[in-house]
């Protein structure tokens, strides 16, 4: 047999030899794959036998033409390399997944409004119905506020005032409850390890950190900033560890606290004995330092869900979708924060 002839000999199964194998009509055939109700259990049982028998393929082109629905949707993603914004990546696509969309990812290298602009037209020429943009950075927020008016867009992780809906972790909440933590265990105050400036959550854990303080009336100290690497706590730490009325650090990324921690072990501060470390994130490796890591944990799955839901909810035309929604954090209390020396 050719090549040619193998090819045409070929035939996808379709709707019409699902309904004939399982003995039902097309359109109860439609209304199964389309998770419709009023579909008696046995017959939906047969339909979904006859689609594995056949190894049935919905057609998504036909598909859209029927519908007008393309079940596609767009991911603008920047910063995948780093935990947060792939583990964000990774739970928007299992929920696109779950609700049944597929799911087209533009990763940027850069956060231009040009770069943004361009990806975001990318996934509107392959049909996609709306988009979430992973918005880590100021300067993203304002590159995607113009394009809520061509299609809908969900952005995630930037909990500021916008045209767009918004889902993102409370970073404020986060920090503040990580700051806490060290003040009720007797620190006089904590310093804090902060994320680069043009990054929000960075922003918005400082605020949370430094409005703990005030509320508690503790000395605010000049805050560090680090790059999200475990180099830049290191190189925090070193200096921070030569100041012996340093009792306690807030970080705000676990790698930064990792690399504070080692900082802190060559210069012979113990953790928590001398010095108290708080991470954010709960990246799985941080259970398994030296101490343990106190961190506080983001939600990433329910992020993931929230933002899906929003979208979907936009595509539907849902009254009452809300504006913003905040995914509470969790503190994860270990072995690297403890009561404040008394020497």
């Amino acid at each position: 047999m050719t090549d040619g002839s193998a090819r045409q000999a070929v035939r996808h199964a379709v709707m019409a030899d699902v309904a004939k194998v399982a003995g039902v009509s097309h359109q109860t055939v439609s209304r199964v794959l389309n998770s419709a109700p009023h579909v008696r259990p046995g017959t939906r049982d047969k339909v979904l036998a006859a689609i594995r028998e056949l190894d049935y393929r919905p057609n998504p082109a036909a598909r859209a033409l029927v519908t007008r629905r393309s079940q596609l949707l767009g991911v603008v993603s920047f910063g995948g390399t780093l935990y947060g914004p792939a583990l964000t990546l990774d739970s928007i696509e299992q929920a696109a997944r779950d609700a049944g969309y597929f799911v087209s990812v533009a990763t940027l290298r850069s956060l231009d409004a040009r770069s943004v602009q361009d990806a975001a037209d990318r996934l509107r020429d392959q049909g996609v119905e709306g988009i979430v943009v992973i918005a880590p950075q100021l300067m993203a927020v304002r590159a995607i506020s113009t394009l809520s008016s061509t299609v809908p867009v969900v952005s995630v992780c930037s909990a500021v005032r916008s045209r767009m809906p918004v889902v993102a972790v409370d970073n404020r909440a986060g920090a503040a409850a990580a700051t806490r933590h060290l003040l009720d265990l007797g620190h006089r105050t904590v310093q804090h390890v902060a994320g680069p400036r043009d990054w929000l959550e960075s922003a918005f854990r400082l605020d949370g950190w430094r409005g703990e303080l005030e509320a508690a009336g503790a000395p605010v100290p000049q805050p560090w900033t680090g790059d999200w690497s475990a180099r830049s706590g290191y190189e925090a730490g070193r200096r921070i560890a030569e100041d012996p009325r340093v009792t306690a650090v807030f970080c705000a990324n676990d790698q930064m606290a990792l690399g504070l921690l080692r900082a802190m072990h060559e210069a012979g501060r113990r953790v928590p004995e001398d010095v108290s470390v708080v991470g954010f994130d709960d990246i799985p490796e941080g259970a398994y330092l030296t101490p343990p890591l106190t961190t506080v944990r983001q939600g990433f799955a329910e992020l993931g869900r929230r933002a899906l839901a929003l979208l979907v909810a936009e595509l539907d035309g849902a009254p009452g979708t809300p504006a913003q929604v905040l995914v509470p954090p969790e503190l994860v209390v270990r072995r690297s924060t403890g009561p404040a020396s008394r020497s």
